[in-house]
């Protein structure tokens, strides 16, 4: 469910030049793109300006007698990924990676080729660029266990939530004003100001379904939300804004964009500098301290594997000399979910492109950060709920939902179809005889997934994209949660706050799964298996533990293993576990620690 905002509102945005002139110079960024803008050594490199790279550059630069380079592969953000409900309109252009997994055996039969698409930021600002903005730290759970046993010290609940209000400046003061969030951080979290009846129907199914409305960042994680988003007065508040725009002025902080790193470079077993393409020429810089990569958790595990870290027998099949043989690539999680529960309207009360992406919209949203374009991906409700197979007694939820105000198919499928790769005929056998109808759609999210995939080179040259094999479904408790979440979402899609509507759960047979009796426990497992959606969360492939772990890549300070000095991992890829909830959040929370870890280290004269 998404917008194409750039071909039908063009028109509409020439009278707001103005506006728009003086937004993108507010939010523009001092970059290096010719030689010689930069110098030859820094104290510092880091590799990617995602949610954790923007956040280290920032910090790492506060002291003024260090030197920071930030090397970026992508350019700047542009107007249109301001608007938050357009987000998956960027999906396969110019800010995006345009990832795809290999085939999947036991999943996403419904999609071409049977893979998924995975995009990735290639932007100031990486993946925090394209996401639905949703802020979400996940349970306190998830660090306990991370810290006490998974050999990762230091990074229980009471460790990292300070961490988390660091960063967060939160403008509600609903929520502001308690313990649980704080202001004046960098990073602006705000609730959108506009919403459906909808989402009033959803916060009221809750007593439906046994829950409450509640902070999902507070002391209870079960529970109904309208959701908090990354969005500064309407806009996207992605972590370039957030955390590079201040540093404008630092003169020891240096970004260079379009510059894809190739290769670090070690002397013995030291991490000494960065070799990177830039407009078609190799470039080398050199780090006095340390190299960080933050690339994400695909990008920084293949930039590994080319510089000689990773596993001895996938390296040597690619001819390239082994520096440490580390489990790099493997642990690859993901959230994932069947493609949604859905129901139709009658009623005019959902997201329809042709409703939404009209002048007097764009208007309201530029001049004031109103209306329904400040929508987060017309995501207007967050649940999070426990199934038959969690403990009743524990606040541990197994299973997320988003609520949709509108159908997947609401701009006739256009948007769908190339962000998932949903198959032709799929679409039309399933989807477009309610692409005319308003509606709404439920995704239960897989919050635990237990199968487990990897990255690996596909071949020596650092410009072709790596293997990414997520093996999604392959542990059969998997596909039982989903089903369990499919069965609750139609619970709550029936919920008696949602009669005003008439709604109509979607009756139409699921294509290649006409043997099995439709809404049977067979045939939704059959439907998870042929729609099978990344909700873009994938973490773990620089696997964070103890030096005694054989799968650890880092250890608790975020040092690769191995006996390398000088360089760390900083991003979602050194997650033990994928946590309980949205991972830009925790991806921030990281970087602030690791940025805190990375000072001590040279107060300590480690570095």
């Amino acid at each position: 469910m998404a917008f194409d905002l750039v071909t039908p509102v063009l028109p509409a945005l020439l009278p707001l030049a103005t506006v728009l002139l003086i937004r993108q110079l507010d939010n523009s960024l001092s970059v290096s793109n010719s030689k010689p803008d930069w110098d030859h050594e820094y104290d510092y490199i880091v590799v990617g300006s995602g949610s954790a790279g923007s956040v280290l550059a920032n910090r790492l630069s506060e002291d003024p007698d260090v030197t920071v380079l930030v090397l970026e592969a992508g350019g700047s953000e542009n107007i249109v990924s301001d608007v938050p409900i357009g987000t998956t309109s960027l999906q396969k252009g110019p800010l995006d990676w345009k990832y795809e997994t290999e085939p999947q055996h036991a999943s996403c039969y419904g999609l071409n080729g049977r893979r998924s698409q995975w995009p990735r930021g290639k932007v100031l600002g990486g993946s925090s660029v394209l996401n639905f903005m949703l802020y979400i730290r996940a349970n306190p759970r998830d660090y306990d266990n991370w810290s006490y046993n998974h050999g990762c010290e230091g990074w229980s609940w009471k460790e990292v939530f300070p961490y988390f209000l660091k960063s967060e400046d939160n403008t509600d003061p609903k929520y502001a004003r308690t313990p649980w969030h704080s202001q004046g951080g960098y990073l602006t979290v705000s609730t959108p100001p506009f919403a459906t009846p909808l989402a009033q129907a959803f916060l009221a199914a809750a007593t439906f379904m046994g829950s409450k409305v509640t902070d999902l960042n507070g002391p209870i994680q079960t529970g109904f939300m309208y959701p908090q988003g990354t969005i500064r007065r309407g806009a996207r508040c992605s972590t370039a804004k957030a955390f590079l725009l201040p540093c404008k002025g630092r003169g020891n902080l240096r970004l260079v964009t379009f510059a894809q790193a190739t290769k670090i470079l070690f002397h013995g077993y030291r991490a000494k500098g960065v070799r990177f393409a830039h407009f078609g020429k190799m470039y080398q810089v050199f780090a006095r301290k340390e190299v960080i990569l933050s690339a994400g958790a695909i990008n920084s595990p293949q930039l590994l594997m080319l510089s000689g870290v990773g596993p001895r027998f996938h390296l040597e099949a690619h001819g390239i000399p082994v520096i440490a043989d580390l489990a790099v690539g493997d642990n690859l999680q993901d959230h994932i979910y069947p493609g949604g529960v859905h129901f139709s309207t009658d009623h005019p009360v959902s997201y329809k492109e042709e409703r939404v992406a009209v002048p007097s919209n764009l208007v309201k949203y530029f001049a004031t950060g109103s209306g329904p374009l400040t929508a987060l991906g017309a995501i207007e409700g967050l649940a999070f709920m426990k199934s038959r197979f969690s403990n009743i007694t524990d606040d541990y939820p197994d299973i997320e939902v988003h609520f949709i105000s509108g159908g997947p198919m609401s701009d006739d499928g256009k948007t769908i179809r190339k962000t998932s790769g949903l198959r032709e005929d799929v679409w039309r056998a399933y989807f477009k005889p309610f692409s005319h109808k308003d509606g709404y759609s439920i995704y239960p999210v897989l919050l635990r997934p237990k199968s487990r995939g990897w990255i690996r080179l596909r071949s020596k040259n650092p410009f072709s994209p790596p293997i990414i094999d997520p093996q999604y479904l392959t542990h059969d408790d998997d596909i039982h949660l989903l089903v369990e979440g499919m069965k609750m979402s139609i619970k709550l899609g029936h919920a008696p706050s949602f009669a005003q509507f008439a709604p109509k759960l979607y009756d139409r047979l699921f294509p290649g799964c006409e043997e099995y009796l439709q809404w049977s426990s067979e045939y939704l497992a059959c439907v998870a298996r042929s729609f099978t959606a990344t909700i873009y969360h994938p973490v773990g492939t620089c696997k964070m533990g103890s030096h005694l772990d054989a799968s650890a890549v880092v250890d608790p300070q975020l040092r690769v293993l191995g006996g390398i000095k000088g360089l760390r991992v900083v991003d979602a890829s050194v997650m033990p576990l994928i946590v309980n909830g949205n991972t830009n959040a925790p991806t921030i929370m990281i970087a602030e620690k690791a940025a805190d870890m990375i000072k001590g280290s040279r107060k300590r004269g480690e570095i």
